[in-house]
């Protein structure tokens, strides 16, 4: 591998926000499977409540996203927004903890937690600006490094909790490791993130804040991030019938589950690194729609399996396709506003938000025409789909801009 690599790695910059956004994915990871438990069965929340909640809070986070990072744009310096922020996260699990109740559990969950969710694009959009003057495939590299440890906490963190928390009559104290791990967050953030002197910070013109949503509303903009929301968007289908194809139709039982999920969780982040020469060599563009491909021939087969085996046999694909899928796309969206790190990395939130909602409609859709099995199948078209109308928008001129530099 080239030594440019670990030259960038060596910044102080991306070393602390690698180091800081492990600790917001162990935030999110302790908490996210067991949410439902805590909100629907210990607080009393009904189904609809619940997906209700969940649903505006994503909108909540993109607007959230969009407008915090215009402010960090503006004020060309993204620790002090991130300081700001990550003080929410450990109000809004903080306080569910400590005063366990339905309105704390949804006015957390609709304003304190969305806001402290900025954060993971502000950290991003910090690595951008700490990689500014590197080459192109540099920065994906940091990207995908940054993005391996989100990926990272997600594969130690839920089991871990999980076998903390087992006997207990409450999963509750998952939310005292959410607030421990924001606090260690904020503090990796004060402690270690270098401040930046006045004559480094960024020299960005101003938008206001009606301007910057407007400016990410274009055409231009917001064609590629629905290709991006498209390819994306089968992570969240396989994420919804997984479990159900394995207990059902390849007739497995639970444990499989969990045994599958953590294979392929593992995978990716070997993958996400092993992605940086793949990516210097052929370019972001061609290495997304290989991963593309590779998750398109994933459900396809899952959507066609009808034993068990052939799920465990299909985790070398899915772990590769879906570490091109969670990574590459975050360099794609930042370089689509790259005069402004903050914005242009808060489309991240954007393509998660709307991944997650045409997740949710091809889902609806597929479960009501064909099953689970069709249900994987037609993902698949729709993630095919998008990524040719990437290729269509743009062809391959990430690699040969990069050639270029």
């Amino acid at each position: 591998m080239s030594l440019r690599i670990p030259d960038a790695y060596r910044n102080p910059t991306v070393r602390t926000t690698m180091l800081a956004i492990f600790a917001f994915g162990f935030s999110g990871a302790a908490t996210g499977p067991y949410m439902s438990v805590v909100g629907i069965r210990e607080l009393g929340l009904t189904d609809t409540q619940f997906s209700l909640l969940m649903g505006t809070a994503s909108a909540v986070n993109v607007v959230i996203s969009i407008l915090v990072g215009n402010i960090a744009d503006r004020l060309g310096d993204y620790r002090r927004m991130m300081l700001s922020v990550g003080l929410f996260g450990i109000a809004g699990y903080g306080a569910i903890y400590l005063l366990p109740a339905k309105s704390t559990f949804i006015l957390a969950g609709l304003l304190l937690l969305p806001a402290y969710g900025a954060l993971n694009s502000l950290l991003f959009a910090n690595a951008r600006a700490a990689t500014n003057r590197m080459k192109r495939e540099d920065v994906a590299s940091v990207n995908a490094g940054v993005r391996a440890m989100i990926s990272l906490s997600w594969v130690l963190v839920p089991g871990i909790t999980g076998v903390l928390l087992t006997g207990s009559a409450s999963m509750l104290p998952a939310y005292l490791f959410s607030t421990l791990a924001a606090i260690a967050c904020l503090g990796l953030i004060i402690a270690f993130l270098p401040k930046v002197a006045p004559n480094d910070a960024l020299v960005i013109n101003h938008l206001s804040y009606w301007a910057a949503l407007a400016h990410v509303a274009t055409p231009r903009i917001l064609l590629r991030v629905l290709g991006v929301s498209l390819v994306t968007s089968m992570l969240h289908v396989n994420g919804a019938v997984l479990s159900l194809i394995v207990t059902g139709p390849v007739k497995g039982g639970v444990a499989d589950i969990g045994i599958v999920i953590g294979i392929v969780a593992l995978l990716e982040v070997v993958f996400i690194i092993a992605l940086a020469p793949l990516i210097r060599r052929i370019g972001a563009m061609a290495t997304l729609a290989l991963g593309t491909g590779l998750y398109v021939a994933y459900l396809a087969l899952l959507g066609l399996s009808n034993a068990v085996w052939q799920v465990y046999a299909l985790s070398l694909i899915s772990g590769a396709g879906a570490a091109a899928l969670i990574s590459i796309p975050i360099t794609y969206l930042q370089d689509l506003i790259a005069d402004r790190p903050g914005l242009g990395s808060a489309l991240i939130s954007v393509n998660m938000f709307l991944g997650a909602g045409l997740g949710a409609l091809i889902f609806g859709v597929g479960t009501s025409l064909s099953g689970y099995s069709g249900t994987a199948i037609l993902s698949a078209v729709a993630g095919g789909g998008g990524i040719l109308l990437l290729l269509a928008l743009d062809g391959l001129k990430l690699r040969q801009a990069s050639e270029a530099s």
